[in-house]
């Protein structure tokens, strides 16, 4: 299957900036904010803390990476839109921010997840270890059809191996789960690993037709409940006044941005 990754750009304008020759950007930015797509995929990462959910996130959304990255504060999620058998699919990954730390995780940050990422660290034993609790946590709080992956991270770190890779590959296959191991650092399987759960996210649901053949929207492949992007109440975008709606507040929101700062 052919993928056409599309990156989100940040467009910055400075109050010096002027409107109607005020905001020279302001075109591009309006581009940005009305990006357009079919679908919207949450998807969720966890695992322990420091097995680097938020480097993964960062490499995957923003191909960013930092040696010294702090532990989130609050929820944090960021997208990536790609192109899949010409739909456009919007990944809204999830970090768990740290509240894996105080096994804070309530069953709001699983709500509307159709794909998780259960990540574990191939230098550290005991995340690997850690994983079967997260995977208990995970069926009891997400959606049952939720798809679910298991990322052994940080293979750059070969010297340092504490999980054998067939380790991980038999504990995966015992619990038909699929695996692959990924490097934030280096980029190895980062891309490989989310695209690959996007895909049998989408292929799940084009299972579920409707309409002669058209693919369910949104809101009814969460049995209703709308999804929070940020911070915008998102259901099935094929609703105009919906989509006019959203618009019309990302518009809003971004032009007080660029006025007030």
């Amino acid at each position: 299957m052919l993928f056409l990754i599309i990156f989100q750009s940040l467009y910055v304008v400075t109050p010096s900036s002027t409107v109607g020759g005020q905001f020279p950007q302001i075109d591009r930015i309006m581009s940005a904010i009305d990006d357009e797509y079919d679908y919207l995929f949450k998807v969720v990462l966890i695992g322990d803390s420091g097995v680097g959910k938020s480097n993964l996130l960062s490499r995957f959304t923003r191909n960013e990476f930092r040696l010294e990255s702090k532990s989130t504060i609050g929820v944090e999620f960021a997208t990536r839109t790609i192109e899949m058998e010409g739909r456009r699919i919007k990944a809204q990954i999830w970090d768990t921010a740290g509240q894996e730390r105080y096994r804070a995780i309530t069953s709001a940050y699983y709500r509307g997840a159709l794909g998780a990422l259960l990540i574990y660290d191939i230098a550290k034993h005991v995340t690997f270890e850690n994983v079967e609790r997260w995977l208990k946590e995970l069926r009891d709080h997400a959606e049952s059809n939720i798809v679910i992956m298991l990322v052994g991270n940080k293979s750059d770190l070969r010297h340092l191996r504490a999980v054998p890779t067939n380790e991980a590959e038999c504990y995966a296959e015992r619990n038909r789960l699929p695996f692959i191991e990924t490097s934030a650092l280096d980029c190895t399987n980062v891309d490989v690993a989310f695209t690959s759960i996007l895909t049998e996210i989408y292929k799940s649901i084009s299972m579920k037709q409707i309409d002669g053949g058209t693919l369910a929207p949104p809101s009814m492949l969460h049995d209703g409940a709308p999804i929070c992007s940020n911070r915008i109440l998102l259901s099935s975008i094929s609703d105009p006044q919906r989509k006019r709606v959203r618009c019309f507040r990302r518009r809003e929101a971004a032009i007080t941005r660029l006025l007030y700062g």
